[in-house]
């Protein structure tokens, strides 16, 4: 094996400055891997190692398979239109004696489904100019902006061998930190945005910090961990929210904050006719970072190496305790950014305890759906950024239920979760298998004698 190779046997680009020291714990890393030097370690074939190397497989594996895992979403969801459309079904009734009705009406009820899909997510070609036919794409990149940010968080996790499940407490801290200093403090125009973000990512941080530091400390299951975070975020904000001087607006009854103040909020990147803000400029900026983190620097290489074989990390002088909260800390901050450019970008008129809008759970599926990638979290979040535009627009006009792009969605993450089911489908080659020669016709072989 090339001292190149990852631990997992794909090919990594090398960190340009590690130095000599990180050279040699790289070749101990690969060296306590081939020989199975773990004593006293996990082992990644027993115990909490084989879920270690499920996640691996999981969210690291080819391209093919995600896309794969599209696809057949998109035909169930073609299914489901067709099975739900009322001239189907009416046609369906005499099927046996003209079947070519019940395929055209298959046809029309899908095409016009995802039409729509298309005419509310990219390209709204019944507009009168361009600037209201990009409009459905706009809507897209707004969806997209938090999914980006959160997406990373949970991907960057993944790639460290952890479960953040704790997105949505991350966010809604996030938005609690970043909208008071939205509405509570007086800043110049500048500064009082960039401070509100940086409250938000900080508090996004500090709240993934504390199960990564149990996680470390106690060895407590960060799965678990988040998820009791998540409540103990959700009824925190919900009681800042509805205690005066804290969260809710002076002289409401309603749990909400008052709107931010115009020095705090993120300037619309388009101008006022999209809705489109300066957040998705945040968010690429955090998709460039995570990129540099993991392939370009010294702290990257070791949340990789941790994320592949973490006994092996131990063996090779990697601190992994210490590791688990970092990563914990960088995870929780790109959820913050999310939360805040929700908080200061998109609902500026003051939130609840609802502004997390399911994107912290949404954010699990963008992970695994770009494979734990920067740039296919990107583009997994502008593909469900254009589910959420598209959807509505297809209950409006053809009267799809919406509940079909989330099953959609769910089933995205089924067929990812199952890349061998993906891969039989669409009869890809398995991980590692060589192909077969078939064996000659006796024929040839007389004829190859001759």
């Amino acid at each position: 094996m090339s001292e190149d190779r990852q631990l997992g046997g794909d090919e990594v680009a090398r960190p340009q400055h590690v130095g000599e020291e990180d050279a040699g714990a790289r070749q101990a890393v690969l060296q306590a891997d081939r020989t199975g030097d773990t004593e006293g370690h996990v082992v990644p074939g027993s115990g909490d190692g084989r879920w270690h190397d499920a996640l691996r497989r999981v969210t690291q594996g080819g391209w093919v398979v995600s896309v794969g895992a599209v696809l057949l979403a998109v035909i169930a969801g073609s299914i489901m239109i067709a099975v739900t459309d009322e001239a189907v079904q009416e046609a369906s009734g005499y099927f046996f004696s003209r079947p070519g009705d019940t395929f055209a009406a298959v046809g029309s009820a899908v095409g016009s489904a995802y039409a729509a899909l298309f005419r509310g997510a990219v390209w709204n070609f019944q507009a009168e100019d361009a600037a209201g036919a990009i409009r459905p794409l706009m809507n897209s990149l707004n969806f997209a902006t938090p999914l980006i940010g959160a997406g990373l968080g949970v991907a960057l996790a993944f790639r460290a061998g952890l479960f953040n499940i704790g997105g949505r407490g991350q966010m809604l801290v996030a938005a609690a930190a970043a909208g008071w200093v939205g509405f509570g403090m007086e800043l110049p125009v500048v500064l009082h945005l960039l401070v509100a973000m940086a409250a938000g990512i900080a508090a996004g941080a500090v709240w993934a910090g504390i199960a990564g530091l149990l996680k470390a400390a106690t060895g407590a299951h960060e799965v678990i961990t988040t998820i009791m975070l998540n409540y103990i975020a959700f009824y925190l904000v919900s009681y800042m929210l509805a205690t005066p001087g804290l969260l809710q607006a002076p002289g409401s009854a309603n749990p909400k904050t008052p709107p931010m103040q115009d020095t705090a909020v993120l300037p619309d990147l388009l101008g006022p006719r999209y809705n489109v803000h300066w957040g998705l400029v945040f968010a690429l900026v955090a998709v460039a970072f995570v990129w540099w983190l993991l392939n370009r620097s010294r702290l990257g290489f070791t949340f990789r190496a941790v994320g592949e074989n973490p006994a092996a990390a131990r063996v090779a002088g990697i601190d992994v305790p210490r590791t688990t909260v970092s990563v914990m800390l960088v995870a929780g901050g790109l959820l913050g950014l999310a939360g805040a450019t929700q908080v200061l970008g998109t609902v500026t008129t003051g939130f609840s305890s609802d502004i997390d809008a399911g994107i912290g759970f949404d954010a699990i599926t963008v992970a695994l759906l770009g494979r734990s990638s920067p740039i296919g979290v990107l583009f997994a979040a502008i593909l469900f950024g254009a589910f959420k535009a598209g959807g509505s627009v297809m209950q409006a006009s053809e009267n799809v239920p919406i509940e079909i792009v989330l099953v959609v969605q769910s089933l995205i993450v089924l067929f990812i979760a199952a890349p061998p089911l993906v891969r039989a489908v669409f009869r890809l080659p398995q991980p590692g298998e060589r192909p077969t020669r078939r064996p000659r016709s006796r024929s040839k072989q007389k004829e190859v004698a001759a």
